[in-house]
């Protein structure tokens, strides 16, 4: 990426220049967001945990270690504000069925929805530790070396936390009857 690099947008940004933190947050700002939201599943909250995000990552930009990629240290980031967000929240907001649009539509696109949903409540139910684990391997497809530069775990540490993961959903998608056994 040559001059547009993320270590040397840093640099500029922790010299003064506040337009290479703006491309920093135009690079990052989707993903970020992504993030919150697969963890959170509200989109106010999402936003509002990106924000937060970008403050806290100006605000600290002098920790910002390069020897790491930077995506790698503002996920974090989210990661962390979103479980901060979660365990703000007094309850769980349930899933509504105001989604359909009360149109008849074909029984296979009903059922994807309602396995859409089981699967959303089922990784819902998890504790945020165990959420994060499988919202970066399986939707944000991340290596175990991305997540554990993310997660600041050692890579067998992920590998663990994944599996344990793995069998908490599994057991939760057949709690609700979204899988069968």
């Amino acid at each position: 990426m040559g001059e547009d690099s993320d270590g040397i947008l840093v640099r500029r940004c922790c010299d003064g220049d506040r337009r290479a933190f703006s491309t920093l947050v135009v690079r990052y700002e989707k993903p970020v967001y992504n993030a919150a939201l697969r963890m959170l599943r509200n989109p106010e909250d999402a936003r509002d945990v990106t924000q937060t995000v970008f403050l806290k990552a100006f605000e600290h930009l002098g920790d910002y270690d390069p020897k790491y990629r930077f995506y790698s240290w503002i996920y974090r980031i989210a990661l962390n504000e979103s479980i901060n967000a979660l365990h703000r929240r007094t309850r769980l907001e349930p899933v509504s069925g105001d989604e359909v649009d009360g149109a008849p539509g074909p029984e296979d696109v009903f059922d994807r929805e309602q396995v859409g949903r089981g699967i959303e409540d089922a990784l819902m139910s998890l504790k945020p530790e165990y959420r994060s684990v499988i919202v970066l391997k399986h939707l944000l497809e991340c290596s175990y070396g991305e997540m554990s530069e993310m997660l600041g775990l050692p890579e067998k540490t992920v590998k663990s936390r994944l599996f344990t993961a793995r069998q908490l959903l599994r057991d939760a998608l057949l709690a609700n009857g979204t899988e069968r056994p």
